[in-house]
């Protein structure tokens, strides 16, 4: 603020405005630093950008702006309303005063603002009442109608009474359930669904999420097939803080274990990237395989590279999770996946190997001996390769 406040003055009335608020007011880290401006929200963040030496990346679809500057970044948007064509849809906006814009928010702890600028400087807007719901830790939406307008709103209510220590009031549950039992997820895109669950399994009290998204049928309404287990969810983020995973990966592989091939569609509508979705479905296939075949006796590390060398981190991650010995996947995440040849092809044709596919298999036997100990040094992997090659 001692830098942002004097950027704004003589500018169109500017507002903190949302979780920054709710952040501020209850004594907290500010996670996000969100404006609100009564006028054209990217014509002040060119000025402001410019003010404070940094850069602007305009939003034209909805009149926003990221404005990045040394130790600062936050967002700007003109205030508006908001209405959607149909349940689930991204919203049409239209520019409106402050209290309309706060009429359209999700939660009235997020519903409140401070002011910037001039004589209104630190006067604090909360129409809806957030900050007594605020001090008794309430979750209240601001219609009944708002879970249905948008029912991402599902999961972030979740999400918040995780994050926050929070419980939706007595109505807000109500409707929720109301809209979970009109199938109201159902009209949510799957990129949309994906932010918000990966949001939600990135909290470090995320178990006691699943748990309530099962209790609310939050889960069931996502699709028939999920039944997560809230105490894998955490082992699989445990597992994947362990080996240097991605936790909400890991923790979606393990939402959707329970019935990998039923969900496998699912997964895939979330549109995640190729690599992700691939990662997350193949470790709700395999990671039961991993763990049977790692209880079974001890591998050499040549045989683990066989087990673990072509699978992702989550399959390790979720296996961890299911019970499988951890030794051998932290052996093989932190040390032995690592491991390389100090020679290639080159080298073995350069010593008169011919071109072939005898040149791949010389270096992959070198490469399993040097995992278990049996080569060492460079001039010993090129006498085995050369000998294996011939």
């Amino acid at each position: 603020m001692d830098r942002l406040l004097p950027a704004v003055e003589g500018l169109p009335p500017t507002y903190l405005v949302g979780g920054a608020v709710r952040d501020l007011l209850r004594g907290a880290e500010a996670v996000d630093l969100d404006l609100a401006v009564e006028g054209d929200a990217r014509s002040v963040a060119r000025a402001l950008a410019e003010r404070l030496g940094g850069t602007v990346r305009e939003h034209e679809r909805f009149g926003t702006a990221t404005v990045q500057a040394p130790d600062l970044t936050f967002d700007l948007a003109t205030t508006r309303t908001e209405s959607y064509d149909e349940p689930g849809a991204l919203p049409q906006v239209a520019a409106a005063p402050l209290s309309e814009d706060l009429r359209r928010r999700d939660f009235t702890v997020n519903a409140m603002a401070v002011a910037l600028h001039g004589d209104d400087l630190g006067h604090l807007y909360d129409p809806h009442g957030g900050l007594r719901d605020l001090e008794v830790g309430a979750l209240r939406v601001l219609h009944s109608g708002s879970f249905l307008d948008d029912p991402t709103r599902l999961l972030r209510a979740v999400r918040y009474e995780t994050r926050l220590g929070f419980h939706m009031d007595d109505d807000t549950e109500r409707d929720a359930r109301a809209a979970i039992a009109e199938d109201a997820l159902s009209t949510v895109s799957g990129p949309r669904l994906r932010d918000e669950l990966l949001d939600l399994l990135g909290e470090y009290e995320a178990p006691s999420a699943i748990e309530r998204l099962r209790d609310l049928g939050v889960a069931r309404g996502l699709h028939p097939a999920l039944d997560p287990d809230p105490e894998l969810v955490a082992s699989a983020s445990l597992g994947a803080a362990a080996i240097g995973a991605d936790r909400g990966l890991a923790s979606l592989a393990a939402l959707v274990a329970g019935a990998p091939a039923e969900l496998e569609a699912w997964v895939s509508a979330l549109q995640l990237e190729a690599r992700e979705r691939d990662g997350v479905t193949r470790a709700a296939r395999v990671a039961p395989h991993v763990v049977a075949e790692l209880r079974e006796r001890e591998l050499v590390p040549s045989e683990l590279r066989d087990l673990l060398g072509s699978e992702p981190q989550e399959a390790m991650a979720l296996a961890l999770a299911l019970g499988a010995p951890a030794e051998p996947i932290l052996r093989w995440a932190t040390e032995l996946s690592g491991v390389r040849l100090e020679i290639g092809g080159a080298d073995l044709l350069a010593a008169g190997v011919p071109e072939g596919p005898a040149v791949g298999r010389a270096l992959e036997e070198t490469l399993r001996r040097k995992l278990d100990g049996l080569v060492a040094g460079r001039d010993d992997e090129l006498r085995t390769a050369l000998e294996l090659a011939r």
